[in-house]
């Protein structure tokens, strides 16, 4: 599927005033996916689950567009060359925009600045490994960039990061002095978040999936009914889950979910 590649400093007059609702992507390939979910997961597996974390992630946003016109999806993305990939994974409608080549601050900051510098009044970063974030959250969020103030909305992940940042303006500063990749980035991006004087707003934490305990979070998730309890629900996440089903339907829990089969050996 052909999707439109915006270009940086180019204005567009269809999303001049709207929300971009912007999913950093790194275009899967096996190997290089997901990795830290190797075990349980193959290299090969990894690969197609960040596909499916893709394509339920922006299709809640463009199914959120529907009903929000406010907003628009994009996919901010790496490497050029991987446009064809991604048009296979992204809805229709969607919009890209190539990621900056530098460190992942740089990445981040280059991507708000880009996006304000094509018209939009409004730019959100989201995570790609969120698949069930709830629709609440994006509307909550969209809610608040709606008001012309400058103000930061933030969504906590439960391991210290943050799987939406959301603002009004481009404030290079929330991207600076923040050690990524650990459980210290949510509170150092509100610390530098205070040192502007920028407020900040906080949505309910959410959850990244990225390693084994958080694949189990997702799997209790999506299947209540194998579950060993009850958490809390957000998307379906339908890609996702069709693929862990499979999984299941043809292993059983043993390699991906051990702990609903230690708990079936110990009954």
């Amino acid at each position: 599927m052909n999707l439109e590649i915006l270009t940086a400093a180019c204005r567009d007059p269809v999303v001049t005033g709207k929300c971009a609702m912007g999913v950093m992507v790194k275009t899967p390939r096996g190997g290089f996916s997901k990795t830290r979910l190797c075990p349980p997961l193959s290299s090969e597996e990894a690969a197609s689950i960040s596909r499916c974390f893709l394509k339920d992630t922006s299709a809640a946003i463009q199914a959120f567009s529907q009903e929000d016109p406010f907003v628009v999806g994009v996919a901010i993305y790496t490497p050029v060359g991987s446009e064809a990939v991604l048009g296979e994974l992204l809805p229709p409608g969607f919009k890209m925009i190539v990621q900056r080549e530098s460190d992942f601050g740089t990445r981040l900051f280059g991507a708000v600045e880009d996006l304000f510098s094509i018209g939009f009044s409004a730019v959100c970063l989201i995570g790609s490994d969120n698949p069930t974030v709830p629709f609440d959250c994006l509307r909550h969020l969209s809610a608040f960039l709606k008001k012309p103030k400058d103000r930061m909305v933030i969504g906590p992940c439960w391991d210290g990061g943050y799987y939406v940042l959301g603002l009004r303006r481009a404030h290079r500063r929330l991207f600076e002095e923040v050690t990524w990749n650990t459980d210290r980035v949510y509170v150092e991006t509100v610390e530098r978040a205070k040192e502007i004087n920028l407020p900040a707003i906080a949505l309910p934490a959410w959850y990244d999936v990225d390693d084994q305990i958080s694949l189990s979070r997702l799997l209790s998730e999506l299947f209540p009914e194998r579950a060993n309890e009850a958490v809390q629900r957000g998307s379906p996440a339908p890609y996702t889950k069709e693929f862990l089903r499979q999984i299941l339907a043809d292993e059983g829990t043993s390699r991906i979910w051990p702990q609903t089969s230690a708990l079936a050996r110990n009954v």
